[in-house]
């Protein structure tokens, strides 16, 4: 038979339990204030071995005996069963903290099964000390049952009945400070130590970045809606745009050949003409002329609304440009650039024959000592802004640019020695040449054959003198198309091609381009004579020296009708 109180439970005994006193051996139950009849000694009988009082049971047996151990067996499974379900209800509880501190609350609902106790049990009032000591009811260290050695005893977390979140009751870990890296799971009395310590509470640290996620949070909604704004504003808004025909202050703006209008619109709006420069572009689109604004010079007003300022541009009294046309000798350009800067007449020309070295020329250039103008040929024929306060040099210097570029289209060195030229100059001086003497673009091919056999060895018509009227006009100053016989053959000027064989010193106009296309690319038809039979518009080519005394028959004739 197994031997009790050993190990089996941790409860005293209650006084009315059925082995309690005397009277359990002989089967009859003795009742609250009745004595024994053995007067608290244990019955003895002679079939059986005397057995201890207490500690070790033996193995006899007793008609009273089984009675007793299996009344006492049941009361010990109930209690040792409510201990059990009392000890998994706190394990619960503690279980669902941990679950709560850590951050791992599990969401549903939670079973919670309160201990109400037993009906069956004989000891309702008693409070179980699951793992702790028992008071010794027989007041003998072994009375029955034994305490539990202390190393099989568990330790028992205090009990709850349920979740106290503490003073901010329904607060969340993030705004209480709990769940940081520096506590550890349900460690309350530590965060408690911190804060008394005078620290700043974490409830404090992260009120504070809550109070900064939420202004950046704002900061960038407001961001998001001026942004948002300008996007409309600018997609669907209308330009800004001044109003009224602008100030009394005048600028002057550049526009370079070829802008578009939105580059027309960004120099106009620099210069404090328009506002914006989408007014400026939806002005001209809206404007029939719009497209027509050429490249030049403008004097307009500061502050003008966007279609004030393309009806100005479009107003000839406006634009503030010189235009150099095909064949135009220099002085004429530089009288026109005084005009419109407002210098004292010659100021231009002065600069021009000081200052050309500096103005870019190409190092083909002014390679004869008898040229008269070393930037003759070298200001294209185009439009440049010209207006009062620029200086003279800057003007010339974009013209002799924009030569430059444009010479630099051909090889003109290889097309010189093709051409049997000695240089690039003579090359830009034929084209002078052809320009000066021809009125159509026909002609200028046929004008440039004339100029290439006239210059060659073997020409036994002329012996190589040009005699062209253009080159005596130029060194004149004049246009004068009756010279007299003995005018040109007693002037032995350089530039006088009737009495100098070859070609003048350097050109004797600006050409144009058709004029320079024509001068690479000439007939060859065997054209060696010319007349302008109108004197102004028409011209005709001659082979042989009889078709040219025709043609200066049929010239004269006109001139006397």
């Amino acid at each position: 038979m197994t031997e009790y109180g050993r190990g089996q439970g941790s409860e005293p005994w209650h006084p009315e339990d059925p082995l309690y006193g005397d009277g359990g051996w002989g089967g009859q139950q003795a009742q609250p204030g009745q004595q024994s009849p053995y007067g608290g000694q244990p019955q003895h009988h002679p079939e059986q071995p005397q057995q201890p009082q207490y500690g070790d049971w033996g193995t006899g047996e007793h008609p009273g005996y089984g009675q007793a151990q299996q009344q006492y067996q049941q009361q010990y499974d109930q209690q040792q069963y409510d201990q059990q379900q009392y000890a998994g209800q706190a394990q619960q509880t503690y279980d669902t903290q941990q679950q709560y501190d850590t951050g791992t609350w599990a969401t549903g609902p939670q079973p919670h099964l309160p201990y109400t106790g037993d009906p069956t049990d004989p000891y309702p009032q008693q409070t179980a000390a699951f793992g702790g000591e028992q008071p010794d009811l027989y007041g003998t260290p072994d009375a029955y049952p034994p305490p539990e050695p202390p190393s099989r005893r568990r330790a028992e977390p205090e009990p709850k009945t349920d979740w106290d979140p503490g003073p901010d009751q329904g607060e969340h870990a993030f705004f209480s400070g709990e769940g940081d890296d520096d506590d550890e799971p349900g460690d309350r009395r530590g965060r408690g130590e911190r804060r008394g310590r005078g620290g700043k509470s974490k409830k404090s640290r992260n009120g504070c970045a809550c109070l900064v996620v939420a202004l950046v949070f704002g900061g960038g909604l407001a961001g998001v809606g001026y942004f948002g704004y300008q996007f409309y504003q600018d997609r669907f808004g209308a330009a800004p745009d001044y109003a009224g025909d602008g100030t009394s202050e005048q600028v002057t703006v550049e526009v370079p050949k070829g802008a578009s209008g939105a580059e027309i619109g960004r120099r106009l709006k620099a210069a404090g003409v328009v506002k914006s420069v989408d007014a400026f572009v939806a002005a001209q689109s809206q404007n029939p002329d719009g497209d027509s604004i050429q490249a030049g010079a403008y004097l307009l007003k500061k502050q003008m609304s966007a279609a004030s300022a393309v009806e100005m541009m479009l107003d000839p009294k406006s634009q503030n440009n010189v235009m150099v046309t095909p064949g135009q000798r220099n002085v004429a350009v530089y009288n026109k650039i005084d005009e419109k800067l407002g210098l004292e007449s010659g100021t231009t020309r002065d600069v021009a024959e000081k200052q050309y070295k500096s103005l870019g020329l190409p190092s083909w250039a002014n390679n004869n000592g008898d040229i008269k103008d070393p930037l003759e040929g070298f200001l294209y024929p185009g439009t440049y802004p010209a207006a009062k306060g620029m200086k003279p040099e800057a003007v010339l210097k974009e013209m002799v640019t924009q030569a430059n570029r444009q010479y630099a289209q051909y090889d003109l060195a290889a097309k010189a020695e093709a051409l049997d030229l000695e240089n690039p100059l003579q090359v830009i001086t034929v084209a002078s040449l052809v320009q000066a003497e021809g009125k159509t673009e026909d002609d200028f091919r046929k004008m440039a054959e004339v100029v290439y056999n006239r210059l060659s060895s073997d020409n036994t018509e002329t012996n190589q003198l040009l005699q062209f009227d253009s080159t005596f006009n130029y060194l004149k100053g004049e246009s004068n198309i009756d010279i007299g016989a003995d005018e040109i053959n007693s002037n032995q000027d350089p530039y006088n091609t009737y009495t100098n064989k070859g070609l003048p010193p350097g050109p004797i106009g600006n050409p144009g381009d058709e004029a320079l296309k024509a001068t690479l690319n000439p007939t060859d038809d065997g054209w060696m004579y010319f007349v302008a039979t109108d004197g102004k518009h028409r011209t005709e080519f001659a082979k042989t020296i009889e078709e040219h005394q025709r043609l200066v028959d049929e010239f004269n004739a006109s001139r006397d009708n």
